[in-house]
């Protein structure tokens, strides 16, 4: 089995029909393997921001909801091999030292897919988790222009969930944010001002158009870009975000188009997901996002 540093392994329903993609996730071995999905199952950093607490939970509802949905012989496209490397096991704490030991954690898990050849998808957990999870990526590749989906700006200087690009750009060296889906309610001029100030650009549409760097991108999605009517279960629900569509298609553009070297779905938290509709949503964007980037690299 490959060792991946700080992991448990994933947790899949016990029978998975063979027709169902899950059914066919590589867990022991990535051989053949152009993908890797890694859990982090964390959400410290949005208890310390006090949100909604639950997201810890949120790699487990994934799976759960990629068990049932999707199929392993679509019509018109053949999906990339996928190895799950599992959950990236949290530090015991509950203060901003657990949660940088946490984030030392996704970073050196991250950096062992790396080294295997394999495209890095994370899903978690509270959205600070996506500064550990770059930061291993552009160690490896130099700096990233980045492209995030949700409704915040995430560029507060305090620890928590809500400062993972603000992190990107003090620590490691990202001169390029691109945002979609920016709630103007939930934002503060001085997070506007500091982001336009440190190379951001708000974009309208779907796909942006990205000047990255000779290292390329990475893509963020944040679930509460989407309208609470479609995903109740996020840390922060969007009472006007994105319909399902949107971001379906949103993703495959990216997963098909951006210049990636990572990719993330954040903020899933079963806690408050009723009916479990925004896990199915989740695994819906998942397997969109592998169409383009099965198209991508053929």
């Amino acid at each position: 089995m490959t060792l991946i540093p700080h992991t448990s392994p994933p947790h899949y329903p016990d029978a998975i029909a063979p027709a169902r993609f899950a059914a066919h996730i590589q867990q022991m071995l990535p051989v053949g393997c152009r993908v890797a999905i890694l859990g982090l199952p964390d959400d410290l950093g949005v208890r310390l921001n006090n949100g909604r607490p639950g997201a810890k939970d949120g790699p487990r509802a994934f799976r759960e909801a990629l068990s049932r949905y999707g199929v392993a012989e679509p019509a018109e496209w053949s999906w990339p091999k996928v190895f799950d490397a599992g959950d990236v096991m949290p530090a015991p704490g509950s203060d901003e030292a657990a949660l940088t030991e946490t984030h030392r954690r996704v970073t050196e898990a991250t950096a062992k897919l790396l080294d295997l050849g394999l495209f890095p998808i994370a899903i978690g957990g509270g959205h600070d988790l996506t500064f550990p999870f770059v930061r291993a990526v552009i160690t490896r590749f130099g700096p990233l222009a980045g492209v995030y989906y949700d409704a915040h700006l995430d560029v507060r200087d305090t620890a928590g969930s809500g400062m993972p690009f603000r992190r990107l750009v003090e620590s490691c060296g990202v001169q390029r944010l691109y945002n979609l889906g920016l709630d103007h309610w939930a934002n503060t001029r001085s997070h506007v001002t500091w982001f336009r100030a440190h190379g951001g650009d708000f974009c309208e549409g779907l796909l942006p158009h990205v000047e990255a760097p000779p290292g390329g991108c990475f893509a963020s999605f944040d679930l509460d870009v989407i309208d609470m009517s479609a995903a109740p279960g996020v840390s922060a629900p969007n009472p006007q975000g994105w319909t399902a569509n949107m971001a379906s298609v949103a993703v495959h553009e990216a997963g098909r188009q951006l210049p990636l070297r990572c990719f993330d779905l954040m903020e899933l938290n079963p806690a408050h997901d009723e009916g479990g509709r925004t896990a199915r949503l989740a695994a819906h964007l998942f397997l969109s996002f592998l169409r383009g980037f099965a198209a991508r690299v053929g």
